[in-house]
């Protein structure tokens, strides 16, 4: 008995050992796969933002960029918070840490979106000037080529440059209608694309550009009036929602000097780190939330 009792333990080990081995392999695999995705959607996605903002660098060199500031954050922030309390905490220093490698890896992208949406704004503000400028050009007996290259002469940044690419296409061969729309695609401007289809429709029904140019260059300008008058009645919203999402982690972080004890026993425990977890999703998603309320689209 004790024989086959052995013998019935060493194979429900190797079984055992078998069974961990096969699951590490299924781990391993997902993971490798799960990220080499991950990955290649990332790249993707970072090459057709630096195309919009005219950036020269490879969508390798963000990944990078954003797994150097994840460590560095990891790090940093996880050994802050160990140096700051009394005893040191791995628990507390993992989750702290690991969020703030979160933060940091997502930062590069947030840093390209907003330059994208600057980018944009500034094209918005120059479009007016430029359709009177075209309408100018079109009263004094240019055609519309030259109209445009009128635009691409001033020399400002970034309607002087898409300008530029357009008239770069108009010479290479590509239809004057469909360059237009590539333009208007890759910029990504609703007012753009209002002036594209008025343009296109004026060029096949033999309409008069002059004025149509100077009709939509009023309807931009009160656009922007009253998106101006928009954003400063909601400025206070926008206000309480980057007061509301901070309050909680300034109190927490208050709460950790004055009362450290209190707050180890707290950070060191399953429960209070999924309670710190819960209540960060929470206060996420109430100022993504606000932030939806107070984005009102003219």
């Amino acid at each position: 008995m004790n024989y086959v009792a052995d013998h019935l333990y060493l194979l429900a080990s190797i079984s055992a050992g078998l069974c961990a081995l096969f699951a590490t392999f299924v781990i391993v695999e997902f993971v490798s796969y799960t990220s080499a995705r991950y990955r290649e959607r990332f790249l993707a996605e970072a090459a057709v933002e630096l195309d919009d903002v005219l950036l020269q660098l490879p969508p390798s060199r963000i990944f990078d960029l954003s797994i150097a500031l994840a460590v560095a954050a990891f790090i940093l922030f996880g050994g802050l918070s160990s140096f700051l309390s009394t005893e040191v905490n791995w628990l507390r220093t993992v989750v702290i840490g690991t969020v703030s490698a979160v933060v940091a890896f997502l930062g590069p992208r947030f840093y390209l979106r907003a330059l994208k949406k600057q980018r944009l704004a500034k094209f918005n503000e120059q479009l007016e000037d430029a359709l009177i400028s075209m309408s100018s050009a079109l009263k004094a007996g240019f055609s519309i080529t030259q109209a445009l290259e009128n635009v691409a002469s001033e020399k400002r940044h970034p309607i002087s440059f898409e300008f530029t690419l357009l008239l770069q296409e108009l010479r290479l061969g590509v239809q004057f209608d469909t360059a237009l729309r590539k333009m208007a695609d890759r910029i990504g401007s609703q007012d753009f694309e209002l002036v594209a289809v008025a343009i296109i429709t004026a060029r096949q029904t033999g309409g008069e550009l002059t004025s149509i140019l100077e009709e939509l260059s009023g309807v931009i300008r009160e656009r922007m009036r009253i998106m101006q008058r928009v954003r400063a009645l909601t400025a206070q919203g926008r206000m309480q929602a980057w007061l509301i999402a901070s309050v909680p982690f300034v109190l927490l972080f208050a709460m950790t000097r004055l009362a450290p004890d209190l707050m180890d026993e707290f950070l060191g425990s399953a429960v209070g780190v999924v309670v710190l977890v819960a209540v960060t999703v929470m206060v996420v998603s109430g100022f993504l939330w606000i932030r939806k309320i107070t984005t009102i689209d003219v």
